[in-house]
């Protein structure tokens, strides 16, 4: 018995097996191109993220035979890079214009347009996001118009958990493919109110989205549709768990009670804080996000949100009442995008694992900020016309302290996300559960833990969103009960407390007082501010 995730990533697609007792038993990676068009803008081509799927999925299965003879596939999970536009047609299963990325820019004048015009505070009331073209409302919008996609009865739009769903089971209509989505991806594109659950004809209409092209938003644990028979691992396997790569993340670090915490350092960071049942009223600077929907039964047994809370009235696929979850987020764009700048853009490495031990080389930074708005500012700053800046570089400058100096901005921006976080719900967190590829590097744990004052916990199994996926779709076709029976197999791999030096504290202090001042340098360049 074996669940096979699917982790959509920015960069790569990977394959991720679980065997019954949840532990990691195969996977498989591949990257896929990035086009850039023009500065700020980013795309994918769609049908190369299906290619490489199939590729990572048979990859992945053949270790599984190898490792595990006569162990079959039970379910397959999704998660993917949530706000990225996927448009297609459904009579052809073809894309109708290359994905744009959730990092692309190039709406970032419609959405100045529209918070100027006053729309901001509806939309972050019925979808807890800022107006910024990082979602994927304003991107379909450019689609549909600039992008020349037809808005016909064949248009299908959705994130690229629906695009793989579709291909998984079918791949056109006439296949019978599934055109749904989950509600943590679904409140990630600004068309999504997570008050009702339900797609907002209101914000359609402002977005000039037709509202039959989004997919059927499902709960994220449950049959979703079952594979075709021409797919990669042959017919008739349940899809069975979806969820958007953070929120997965949060699952799978067994963050399941409010007041728990992660942070996943993969090409941008983000923390996620669960805050319940309950849907939290808009703070400034985060985003309010749908953690998952799951039948109230898997949380029965555990202290916290879903056996305190209940149902909040709605079915999963086979009637049963369930839970929605939420969470606090905030968004960090870029911090391994900085270790691909180091070695694709500057030359400093040759090999992303080679910036831990360049780091670790020297004490500190020689006073060196790097602020790595590439792609703008998330949270809490949220400033798309923010800029990549240097500063403090002198003659005795040299690449290891620029390396730190990128290391301890993914620190420094994490701890401005997580003051946030406790400011506006008066909870301090008692530790910060983290993963990602940046996470296998103790100096970051170590400056992480100094910065926050709190001990910091690496996964013993990095890929926690892979994981996640896996755990929603084990759920989803029986293969697990509950949540807490998930939670007792998780295990940590390092725990980080912050130091007990006061002098390094009082370091650490200011060298955020200093990033601070880099990140008011980086503010509105674009935009000649």
């Amino acid at each position: 018995m074996a669940v096979i995730s699917i982790d959509a990533g920015t960069t790569g697609i990977r394959a991720f097996v679980v065997d019954r007792g949840g532990a990691p038993v195969a996977r498989a990676y591949r990257e896929f191109a990035q086009h850039f068009p023009r500065p700020g803008w980013i795309e994918h081509d769609a049908e190369e993220i299906w290619s490489t799927t199939v590729t990572v999925l048979a990859e992945a299965a053949g270790l599984l035979a190898e490792l595990l003879p006569g162990e079959a596939v039970d379910a397959i999970g999704i998660t993917n890079q949530r706000e990225t536009a996927v448009a297609w047609d459904a009579r052809t299963g073809l894309p109708r214009h290359r994905a744009v990325v959730w990092q692309d820019r190039r709406t970032a004048d419609r959405c100045e347009q529209l918070e100027s015009d006053g729309h901001l505070p509806r939309i972050r009331a019925l979808t807890g996001l800022v107006l910024d073209p990082y979602f994927s409302a304003s991107k379909f919008e450019w689609l549909l118009t600039d992008g020349g996609v037809a808005a016909d009865d064949d248009l299908r739009l959705g994130t690229v958990d629906s695009w793989l769903l579709w291909k998984l089971t079918g791949g056109s209509a006439a296949a019978g493919a599934v055109h749904a989505t989950d509600p943590s991806n679904a409140s990630r594109t600004m068309l999504y109110d997570i008050s009702d659950r339900r797609w907002s004809s209101e914000l359609c209409e402002l977005f000039g989205v037709p509202i039959g092209a989004l997919p059927e938003v499902r709960p994220s644990c449950g049959v979703f549709g079952l594979t075709a028979a021409d797919g990669p691992l042959g017919g008739g396997i349940p899809v069975s768990g979806i969820a958007g790569d953070q929120q997965a993340a949060l699952f799978g670090q067994a963050c399941l009670s409010p007041g728990m915490a992660k942070n996943t350092y993969g090409t941008g960071s983000f923390v996620l804080l669960n805050v319940g049942a309950e849907c939290p009223a808009p703070v400034d600077g985060l985003l309010t996000t749908v953690a998952w929907e799951i039948p109230t039964r898997v949380f029965d047994d555990v202290a916290g949100p879903g056996g305190a809370d209940g149902s909040d009235g709605s079915v999963g696929s086979d009637g049963s009442a369930t839970v929605t979850h939420y969470a606090l987020e905030g968004a960090i764009f870029v911090t391994g995008a900085a270790v691909q700048w180091l070695r694709d853009g500057l030359g400093i490495i040759a090999e992303a694992s080679e910036v831990g031990p360049l780091a670790a080389s020297v004490d500190d930074t020689g006073g060196v900020f790097v602020v790595p708005a590439f792609a703008g500012l998330g949270a809490p700053d949220w400033d798309p016309y923010a800029r990549g800046t240097v500063v403090g570089i002198t003659r005795g400058t040299t690449r290891a302290h620029i390396a730190r100096a990128v290391v301890e901005a993914m620190a420094f921006q994490t701890r401005d996300v997580v003051r946030s976080m406790t400011d506006a719900t008066g909870v301090d967190l008692a530790e910060l559960r983290v993963d990602g590829g940046a996470a296998a590097m103790d100096l970051l744990l170590q400056v992480q833990a100094d910065q926050l004052g709190v001990p910091v916990v690496r996964s013993a199994v990095a890929e926690t969103t892979a994981l996640g996926a896996a755990l929603l779709a084990g759920l989803g076709a029986g293969v697990w009960s509950s949540a807490a029976e998930l939670a007792a197999n998780w295990r940590a791999d390092a725990r980080v407390p912050p130091s007990t030096d006061p002098e390094r504290l009082t370091a650490a202090d200011a060298g955020h007082r200093m990033w601070r001042r880099a990140v008011t340098r980086s503010l509105a360049w674009a935009d000649g501010g």
